[in-house]
C-alpha cells in the first residue's frame, strides 16, 4: 500500500518510542494522528495484538483512501477523514474518551511533494494548490490573488522565517496585476528573482512555498490543538511521539512537552512542600534524530526531529499543570 519512493522518516525510532519492546500491549488503543501512507501505522501494528485498535486520522482523502484500503486487510484499524487538530472531537464521535498511544508525523509527505498536481513543490511544475484537503479550502492560487502586500509579507515572514519576505511580496503583487500566478513554476521563477542570496543548497522559494503551505492549512494551529489535546486524552503511562521537520513545529513541540513537564514557575516559587505542589504531567523527554546511514538513503530526514514524552498519573484539570 505505501507508494513507491515514499521512504517513511524514523519509521524503528518512532514506533519504538510509543511502544518500547518490554511494554508491548496485548490491546490498548493507539493514534496515527497523521496516517499519510501508512509507513508507522504498519510498523505499529506489527508490534500490537489482535485486541489492540488504530485509529488513524489524516485530512488528505488519498491517504483516507490508502487507509481504507488497508482497514479491509485488518480490523484493528478505524480511519478518519479530517484533521488532527480536532483530534479529540473525531476521537469522540468513535466512542473514544482515552487512549494508549499517540504519534503524528508533521508537515507534507513525500506522495504529496512528489506529485505535480499537488502544488506543493516548487520543482515540479503544476497548479498552486497546496491544500492538504483537496475537498475543501481556498488554494494558495486564489489566496495569492487577493491577499494584501501586507498579508503576503506576514505570511512569507512569520511562517516561512523569510527574510526577504518584504521583497518577495512585493515581486507577487506586481506580477499579478499583469496576469494571474497560478503554476507552481512561475510562483518559484518569482521569488527567486527577488530573492538575490540563499543559503548554500536551498532554493530561494523553499522557505515562501513552506509558509503559504503552514497558512493555508492551519498546521500549526493545528499542531497546538491536537497538543494540548493529549493531556487529557492519554491515559497513565501513554507516549506522544511528534516528528517535526522545520524550527516552527519543533519548537511548538519542545515548548509544549516542557511546559507540562514542571511544576508551574508561579506556583514553584510559593513555600509549599513538595507534596503539596502540583504532579507534572508528563515526564521523560526524549529528542531522537535519524542516524547517518538514513540521511544518506533518505535525504529529505536530515531535517527531522522527533520528540517523545510519558504521561504521568497526575490528573487533568484538577489542580495539576
Amino acid at each position: 500500500m505505501i507508494e513507491s519512493g515514499h521512504r517513511t522518516v524514523l519509521l524503528e525510532e518512532t514506533v519504538q518510542a510509543l511502544v518500547p519492546d518490554e511494554r508491548v500491549p496485548a490491546g490498548g488503543v493507539f493514534v496515527d494522528g497523521t496516517y499519510g501512507r501508512g509507513g508507522h501505522s504498519d510498523a505499529l501494528l506489527k508490534r500490537l495484538g489482535a485486541k489492540a485498535r488504530l485509529l488513524v486520522i489524516d485530512k488528505d482523502p488519498q491517504a483516507i483512501a490508502v487507509a481504507q484500503a488497508r482497514a479491509a486487510d485488518d480490523p484493528r484499524i478505524v480511519y478518519i477523514h479530517g484533521g488532527f487538530g480536532q483530534l479529540q472531537e473525531l476521537l469522540a464521535a468513535q466512542g473514544v474518551q482515552a487512549v494508549d498511544g499517540v504519534m503524528m508525523d508533521l508537515g507534507v509527505s513525500s506522495p504529496q511533494l512528489d506529485q505535480a498536481e499537488r502544488g506543493f513543490s516548487f520543482m515540479r511544475d503544476g497548479p498552486l494548490d497546496m491544500r492538504m484537503d483537496t475537498s475543501q479550502g481556498q488554494t494558495a492560487a486564489q489566496w495569492l490573488a487577493h491577499a494584501s502586500l501586507d498579508e503576503v509579507r506576514e505570511v512569507v515572514r512569520d511562517y516561512g522565517e523569510e527574510r526577504f519576505a518584504l521583497q518577495i511580496a512585493k515581486a507577487i503583487v506586481a506580477r499579478r496585476e499583469v496576469r494571474p500566478i497560478e503554476r507552481t513554476l512561475e510562483l518559484a521563477d518569482i521569488i527567486a528573482a527577488a530573492v538575490r542570496t540563499r543559503e548554500k543548497g536551498q532554493h530561494p522559494a523553499t522557505r515562501t512555498f513552506q509558509a503559504i503551505r503552514i497558512y493555508l492549512n492551519r498546521e500549526l494551529q493545528e499542531l497546538d490543538n491536537a497538543l494540548e489535546a493529549t493531556l487529557s486524552l492519554l491515559n497513565p503511562g501513554g507516549r506522544l511521539a511528534v516528528i517535526s521537520f522545520h524550527s516552527l513545529e519543533d519548537r511548538r513541540v519542545k515548548q509544549f512537552m516542557q511546559a507540562n513537564s514542571k511544576v508551574p514557575a508561579a506556583l514553584a516559587r510559593l513555600p509549599l512542600r513538595e507534596d503539596q505542589l502540583p504532579k507534572p504531567l508528563f515526564k521523560g523527554m526524549k529528542r531522537i534524530k535519524p542516524s547517518a546511514q538514513e540521511v544518506a538513503a533518505n535525504p529529505r530526514s536530515r531535517s527531522a526531529v522527533l520528540r517523545v514524552i510519558e504521561r504521568t498519573e497526575a490528573p487533568f484539570g484538577a489542580g495539576g499543570v
